[in-house]
């Protein structure tokens, strides 16, 4: 099932995807699509909705896509996971993950502008495959119990500011946290739609130029893996959402670092998961 919000910025309503392409609106099921519903069983009673056919339909003409998630507790994010990102950027593959945490308030939609922070000279794109968790996870026993608590996929757009990133702190968080850094969706495809997170191809462009094109196969560790791994750090929420990292062609490892401009604009996809389209302008 393909979970979406679509309305304006803190308007947006629930709806349904389904497979002929006809957005349902699924207000009666739940407010919206966040960590209280997908912990109280919404995606069931959602299904459940659709397969009864009580769901009004919605007219897609004008509505904006927002995120698929309200407003995620915590983003956490996994940099270096693809070898060849790792060989490009001249970094050591790690031998555990590299973790860091992104502001939630960088979530936007899909086809949201994405705003160039002021002073910016390296601002990057990366495409990512997104983890949404569905149930309280702590201390998962290894990557079986890990899928239990996978509530759907998404793309995820990790924007970055390289200076910011790795010239101004030891620490990441202020390149990935600037202000519409991370568009999200169009929808939360469950885990049963997906399938195995780790057989999904990744697409990215800039201006028309192809840039990005991997494979969630050749992910360092894995996605189960991941969600185990950092169960045993933190407690993972519904709602929360994780960015697995990028594959190779981002700009800081491009000859020439042609490093995103105001006017550019930027489309990424995963197969079966959904495109995003932005443009970006000067904050």
């Amino acid at each position: 099932m393909k979970l979406l919000r679509v309305g304006a910025p803190g308007q947006e309503r629930p709806a349904v995807r389904t497979d002929d392409g006809r957005l349902l609106d699924l207000s009666s099921v739940t407010p919206d699509i966040d960590g209280a519903f997908l912990a109280s069983g919404g995606v069931d009673r959602a299904r459940a909705a659709v397969t009864a056919g009580e769901l009004p339909g919605l007219d897609p003409a004008g509505l904006r896509v927002g995120a698929p998630v309200a407003r995620p507790g915590k983003i956490v994010c996994v940099g270096l996971n693809y070898r060849d990102h790792a060989a490009e950027t001249g970094a050591a593959i790690p031998p555990r993950p590299v973790v860091f945490m992104k502001d939630p308030g960088t979530v936007v939609g899909p086809y949201d502008e994405v705003l160039i922070p002021r002073g910016s000279v390296k601002t990057d794109w990366e495409v990512e495959l997104a983890v949404v968790i569905g149930r309280r996870a702590r201390y998962l026993d290894g990557p079986r119990a890990a899928r239990t608590v996978i509530a759907g996929y998404a793309v995820s757009h990790d924007v970055s500011e390289r200076e910011f990133q790795l010239e101004y702190s030891s620490q990441w968080d202020l390149g990935k946290s600037c202000e519409t850094f991370n568009p999200l969706g169009p929808w939360l495809v469950t885990a049963d739609e997906a399938g195995d997170p780790q057989n999904l191809a990744l697409h990215l462009s800039v201006n028309g130029v192809k840039r990005q094109q991997g494979h969630t196969g050749d992910m360092i560790f894995a996605v189960d893996h991941l969600v185990s791994y950092l169960s045993q750090y933190m407690v993972l929420e519904p709602g929360d959402v994780i960015n697995t990292g990028t594959p190779a062609g981002v700009a800081l490892g491009l000859p020439g670092t042609p490093f995103l401009r105001p006017g550019d604009t930027v489309e990424l996809a995963i197969d079966g998961l959904g495109s995003q389209r932005q443009t970006f302008a000067q904050a």
